[in-house]
């Protein structure tokens, strides 16, 4: 099943069996308003490879955007570049990288390349004068994203990760639920990102490129929590499962302790299709009916329950309007590229997150709880 089948089955469930939840009319947060981008040039990107998530998901979402015109894609076989502009409607093929890079229409590179080739071709574009989105995880380590922090300073360049879930409204409206008090205190975050594919071919499943389940999709919960508790993790333990075959993790459930709480989270390439995340604090609970990858042309729900009655009797069920969060974060990039905003994952945030991580894959090694070392 792919993810948007998932979300598809996920949007037709209810949060939890049995559970009869009370429908309130859409939830309008008090997100400050998106910058007013009219007066501005639209920025023109271009795609840095032919990959599956820029030509299903992001570069649809783009085009759907007055702000976002996509004016060309490469790939390193000029046929297969060419047969995705034919497809996508964009002007410009060219079949190596570096001519994308060269030309001088582009002003924002998205690069959804290979977990290893992440940090090598964002600082090609950037030296280049290009602003880059770049895929997550950013980097292999820590140590190898902090290398974009001069990188950007010296070229004066937007550079971020492209995590689409902090660019959804329905994120912004669990923070604000969350500073609003409607937990009390929050205290625990537990999520779950799970599908199942065993392809030697993909590339996630080589460990040498940065694939596995952790870098994959466990990054989303753990980038969710530390944005949720506005505190970084000072200990952190995980447990993995690796595929005996491919050595890659394709079983992982880590332990994250905070200042103020704890989180948890498993993910799996290896099981049953399912995401889930939820909050707990000492007097309400947040759950969200799809929490990854919610459907572009369906509203979303956010379950809010004060625990009164077992079950979720006593729910409340949040709608906000559908959007497409892929059109949203590359509209939050080109505001920033504009100087009218802010980048969604910063290179800092992005560099904390990967120092999580990194310390996650030591305690498997180390088998005691580690503490995450942010380099800079």
């Amino acid at each position: 099943m792919n993810t948007r089948a998932l979300s598809r089955a996920l949007m037709q469930s209810t949060l939890s069996v049995g559970v009869s939840v009370q429908q309130t009319a859409c939830m309008k947060t008090r997100r400050a308003a998106a910058p007013d981008m009219s007066e501005h040039v639209p920025v023109r990107w271009g795609i840095l490879g032919a990959a599956n998530i820029a030509l299903q998901r992001v570069v649809p979402a783009m085009q759907h955007s007055p702000h976002t015109p996509v004016i060309a894609i490469a790939s390193r076989d000029l046929a297969k570049a060419r047969l995705a502009a034919d497809r996508l409607g964009i002007p410009r093929a060219y079949g190596s990288y570096e001519e994308l890079i060269d030309d001088p229409d582009i002003e924002a590179i998205y690069n959804p390349l290979p977990n290893h080739l992440h940090v090598p071709w964002t600082i090609r574009a950037a030296e280049a004068g290009k602003h880059v989105l770049c895929e997550k995880p950013l980097a292999l380590s820590a140590k190898e994203a902090s290398r974009l922090l001069e990188v950007r300073a010296r070229t004066g360049v937007q550079i971020a990760e492209a995590f689409m879930v902090r660019a959804h409204p329905q994120w912004a409206a669990v923070r604000e639920l969350v500073a609003e008090g409607r937990l009390g205190e929050l205290r625990l975050i537990v999520g779950h990102f799970s599908y199942f594919r065993r392809d030697p071919d993909d590339i996630r499943s080589r460990l040498e490129w940065g694939g596995g389940a952790i870098m994959d999709i466990g990054c989303y919960p753990i980038t969710l929590s530390r944005w949720l508790f506005d505190e970084e993790p000072t200990a952190v333990i995980a447990a993995v499962d690796r595929d005996p075959d491919l050595h890659v993790d394709r079983l992982a459930s880590g332990l994250l302790c905070f200042p103020s709480g704890q989180a948890s989270f498993n993910c799996a390439t290896q099981l049953v299709p399912s995401q889930r995340m939820e909050l707990f604090g000492t007097e309400g609970r947040i759950e969200l009916e799809i929490p990854f990858s919610p459907p572009s042309d369906h509203a979303c729900r956010i379950l809010v329950d004060d625990g009164t009655q077992l079950g979720g009797a006593a729910a409340e069920a949040i709608t906000l309007p559908a959007v497409d969060q892929y059109r949203l974060q590359a509209e939050r990039f080109s505001e920033a590229v504009r100087g009218v905003g802010a980048v969604s994952v910063t290179l800092e945030d992005a560099i904390a997150n990967m120092s999580v991580i990194d310390a996650l894959f030591r305690s498997v090694t180390s088998g005691r709880w580690e503490a995450p070392v942010i380099t800079r």
